[in-house]
């Protein structure tokens, strides 16, 4: 399941000789109920979701993920999504932006940097992805090898696509999906995704609730999970050598527990 229709395209021309055991449905996985429902799948054995953005995103110069190249500053992964990365970019107030780049990108230039797009905007409107880089870069100093850019674009691309509440709406919804010793695993590649899945999958697998206002820990009505995995699992070296992209993955995976 994917929301980009490219996705779809080239997983379903990968495997195309497993056609029989392969459907490729197009979707927000935030909605994988609504979407499963009209298959007639009622349960998972497995379910694994990898968060974000993908390579073939990043490769495509006319998607506007990457600020490496020059492009229309556009940032969707559903280019039917009727929001840009530029519409965002020329009409929201300089708060709404600080409060972007500092929540979703934990940019600490964030106030600088939301003046300093506000001031280039009020004399040209701001529309490709190497226009708006050099507008962070000449107000974001560089900070070792990362561009000044890196975590503002990551903040625009969640705030387009929504992506930490999508989260959220999964992780509530997958766990039911599951048949009993089904495994859900989850890769992330930023601190923001891990974090909700780190505290979603421990609450989820604690037996026992316990809060300093109470006598005595209480039995936990949302335990349905055990984890698998108790630290996350990262990229090898040698994987890594393979594919540099994978060196920010994290791994976390958990069982349904029996009924």
């Amino acid at each position: 399941m994917d929301q980009d229709e490219n996705a779809l395209k080239h997983a379903t021309e990968r495997l195309k000789s497993y056609a029989a055991q392969f459907c490729a449905l197009r979707g927000n996985f935030r909605h994988f109920p609504q979407i499963i429902e009209e298959t007639g799948v009622s349960g998972f054995d497995g379910m694994l979701v990898d968060i974000g953005v993908s390579s073939h995103q990043l490769d495509d110069a006319g998607r506007g993920f990457s600020f490496m190249r020059d492009g229309p500053l556009d940032l969707r992964m559903d280019t039917q999504s009727p929001r840009t990365a530029a519409d965002i970019v020329n009409t929201a107030d300089e708060p709404e932006l600080m409060r972007l780049f500092f929540e979703y990108g934990e940019e600490p230039n964030a106030r600088r940097i939301a003046r300093a797009i506000i001031k280039a905007r009020a004399t040209r409107r701001i529309e490709t992805t190497l226009q708006f880089a050099d507008i962070v870069a000449a107000a974001s100093p560089k900070r070792g090898k990362r561009h000044p850019a890196t975590l503002v674009f990551q903040a625009l691309r969640i705030a387009v696509n929504d992506e930490l509440a999508a989260l959220h709406d999964f992780l509530a919804a997958a766990p039911r999906w599951l048949k009993p010793g089904g495994r859900l695993a989850v890769i992330s590649f930023h601190s923001l995704e891990d974090r909700i899945v780190k505290q979603t999958l421990q609450h989820l697998s604690a037996p026992f609730l316990d809060r300093p206002e109470w006598p005595e820990p209480r039995k936990n009505p949302d335990c349905v999970l055990k984890l698998v995995t108790r630290k996350p699992v990262q990229a090898t070296p040698q994987e890594i050598e393979m594919n540099p992209r994978a060196r920010s993955a994290v791994l976390r995976v958990a069982e349904h527990l029996p009924a």
